[in-house]
């Protein structure tokens, strides 16, 4: 486990990143990833049929706001909402940011829409 924390550590970390990229700053934020923060649960994976660590981030509503799954053959996929106009760009409404890869690669990108118009 000590491996997938350090993982999950420094994938939390590109979320975070990721986010910053936009320009958000800090205090713009209601809560971050942090993995210590997150719930975790097993799964099976239907495809593979190995186990997934799935991480869990909920708001205090209870309202799920990212996960993070691990899979048995070392890829991870996770996402984590933001749900705020874009702090640069108005034509941009920020959905979340994701990360995916596998071991110690790690890739990030921001999930955008189209902002409404007035």
């Amino acid at each position: 486990m000590n491996e997938q924390k350090q993982r999950g550590v420094a994938i939390c970390a590109r979320l975070l990143s990721e986010i910053h990229k936009l320009g958000f700053l800090p205090e713009q934020l209601s809560q971050e990833p942090v993995f210590e923060q997150a719930s975790f649960e097993t799964s099976k994976d239907p495809y593979s049929g190995k186990d997934t660590l799935c991480a869990y981030w909920k708001n205090p509503r209870g309202h799920r706001i990212g996960e993070m799954k691990f899979h048995g053959d070392g890829s991870f996929y996770a996402e984590y909402d933001v749900i705020m106009p874009h702090p640069r760009d108005p034509r941009w409404f920020v959905e979340g940011v994701v990360a995916w890869g596998r071991d110690d690669v790690i890739k990030g990108e921001a999930k955008l829409l189209p902002a409404l118009g007035d």
